[in-house]
Formats: structure tokens, sequence, C-alpha cells
């Protein structure tokens, strides 16, 4: 049994989440396989699937978007997970909660009727100054965001052990 860890990443962090989540996957016995959206041509030879985006403008990267919506019919019929790649870990501390619960719940309700996946999780990840024009950076400082590396490597690995043991449960992983 085969499973999908796809991911659309704007500069990396998303990518290395992925990376992470397929460790973890083959560590616990899956057969795994990782790849960009754009580069996966037949999602219908993967048992089950795990797909990633980065956050952008409150949505996930159009690419990812159109790769759920075009490829729905497969998707519905393998056990699927969700995860999105924001910077919430970046915002002011006393807005993080409630801006992490409003992008929660804003991909998850765009893409649970689409694909009905069996769960959904938003990661802090990794933002750079040297990735945005220096204007948006100026007014990220301004508004209180600050850039750097937010992820938390052990909820990823948590995130993914649970993935493996729902797998095991349903006779993916040995």
């Amino acid at each position: 049994m085969t499973i999908l860890v796809g991911y659309a990443s704007a500069h990396g962090s998303t990518e290395e989440i992925s990376r992470r989540i397929a460790g973890i996957l083959q560590e616990q016995g899956g057969e795994v396989e990782v790849a960009a959206v754009e580069d996966v041509t037949d999602p219908a030879v993967f048992d089950a699937i795990v797909l990633g985006s980065a956050i952008h403008h409150q949505a996930w990267l159009p690419r990812a978007s159109e790769f759920v919506h075009g490829h729905q019919d497969v998707l519905r019929d393998r056990p699927v997970w969700l995860f999105s790649v924001g910077m919430s870990g970046g915002l002011p501390r006393w807005l993080r909660p409630s801006a992490r619960a409003a992008q929660d719940r804003r991909i998850a309700r765009a893409l649970r009727d689409v694909v009905r996946p069996r769960g959904h999780h938003l990661f802090s990840g990794a933002a750079s100054a040297e990735a945005f024009p220096r204007s948006s950076v100026l007014l990220m400082r301004v508004t209180g965001i600050r850039l750097g590396d937010y992820r938390d490597w052990a909820e990823v690995e948590a995130w993914a052990s649970g993935i493996a043991r729902e797998l095991r449960g349903l006779g993916y992983i040995g």
C-alpha cells in the first residue's frame, strides 16, 4: 500500500514539513512517496493521501486547491488527511489563538466537503525577510508580525504518528 505525501510549497517550509511527515510514516512501516502536487499525474495509484499547502492570503496556494478540486473523485475514495502551513507563530502572542482558529476553520471548511478528509491540521511554518519585498517586511514589522522559523517538529511528528496509527488500523501499514 503506497501513501502519497503531496505538497504545495512557496518557500520550502511546507516541503520540509511534508518530508518529515513522510519520514514518520516510513518509520511506522508505510511505503511513502513525497511529491509536489504539480508533479503528481495520477493520485489514483496511491492508497492513502496526505496533502499540505502553504497558506497565502488565508487560503491554500492555487495549485494545491486546483489539485484537490481536479482529483476530488479519487480523493473521496481514499483516506485523506490535509495540513496547512501558515505563519500564525509569527503573530503577536495575543492574536495567535484567534488567528489559528480562523485559518483552520476557513481552510477546513473550504476543502471538507470536497474531499471529506479524516483530519486537518494547521502548522506554523518558516519565512525569512528575503522571501518578501522590503515594503511587505516593513509592514509586517509595524503590525507586529515577526519572521522566523516557527515550525514545531514535535507537533508535526505527533500528527504524522496519529495518521500512521489510523492507517495501521485500516490495514494500510503492517
